[in-house]
């Protein structure tokens, strides 16, 4: 298995796979823990499928499937910062079920393959070709960019709404951006790990990072390597069984949350006992 990996490794289509996943790693990581924080895990989910119904639209018109996505989620998004401020869980339901409606209607009436279809769903990073690999490096750097230049506005309206809106802040435009940034993240998810494993790598490497610390730039940073590590593994260990990357993706993020729990765990105790200790000394 090692020699077939290695030869792989060295097939053009595998290798821009691998800068696929790299990239997607990085705005996955960089998005995560402030999804996380947003508590948006479920608007995530919602956004996947406008994604999954915009990227089947642009499929069934013989469109570009990434630009399709794009268009989906981001309006996706737009409609849930604007509906869901007050109602956050009925709305992500409300649109949720209308964009899995139509996905499923563009899908059956789509008169080609129906893997073709179906890699929307489960992904197919192997098929990257270099339009959409040029159309995900634009995205991860329009992300990573704009989250850079609203760190410490959206960092404030994340952790605290209401006082950062008594500061002057305008948490509802900071919102609607911020799901914006949220659906293009999506959009290119959709394409490499599908819409129903999204959340693999957009929430639990976020989820993960903030088990093991406080500190929201060390979350960013243990999150960009959880993704990394989870989107490029998983991809590497793939190819020589020739099973689906998400199968390995989802397993290596979820070994990596339960390891991140368990150290979460026991600095908790530590901290507890640490605290009874100073008790019981004074």
């Amino acid at each position: 298995m090692l020699e077939q990996t290695l030869y792989l490794l060295n097939v053009e289509f595998v290798q821009t796979a691998l800068i696929a996943a790299a990239l997607l790693g990085i705005v996955s990581g960089v998005m995560a823990p402030l999804i996380v924080l947003r508590q948006m895990s479920f608007s995530v989910h919602g956004t996947s499928e406008l994604a999954l119904m915009g990227a089947a639209a642009a499929l069934l018109l013989g469109l570009n499937v990434g630009v399709g996505a794009i268009v989906g989620s981001v309006v996706a998004a737009i409609v849930l910062a604007l509906l869901g401020m007050n109602q956050q869980d009925s709305a992500v339901g409300v649109v949720m079920s209308f964009g899995m409606g139509l996905s499923v209607l563009f899908i059956h009436l789509y008169p080609g393959k129906s893997s073709t279809a179906f890699s929307l769903l489960t992904g197919q990073i192997v098929g990257v070709s270099g339009n959409s690999l040029w159309l995900l490096a634009a995205v991860v750097a329009f992300v990573v960019i704009a989250v850079a230049l609203l760190w410490r506005p959206l960092l404030f309206a994340s952790a605290d709404p209401i006082i950062a809106a008594a500061a002057g802040i305008k948490v509802r435009w900071i919102a609607v951006l911020f799901a914006v940034l949220v659906g293009l993240t999506a959009a290119q998810s959709v394409q490499i790990v599908g819409a129903l494993l999204v959340m693999a790598l957009l929430i639990t490497p976020g989820a993960a990072a903030v088990q093991i610390t406080s500190n929201p730039v060390s979350a960013v940073l243990w999150s960009l390597l959880f993704a990394e590590v989870s989107a490029v593994g998983g991809l590497v260990l793939s190819l020589a069984p020739g099973l689906p990357v998400s199968v390995f993706v989802t397993s290596i993020s979820f070994l990596i949350y339960l390891i991140c729990r368990v150290i979460g765990w026991r600095k908790g105790k530590v901290v507890q006992v640490r605290e009874a200790e100073a008790c019981c000394a004074h």
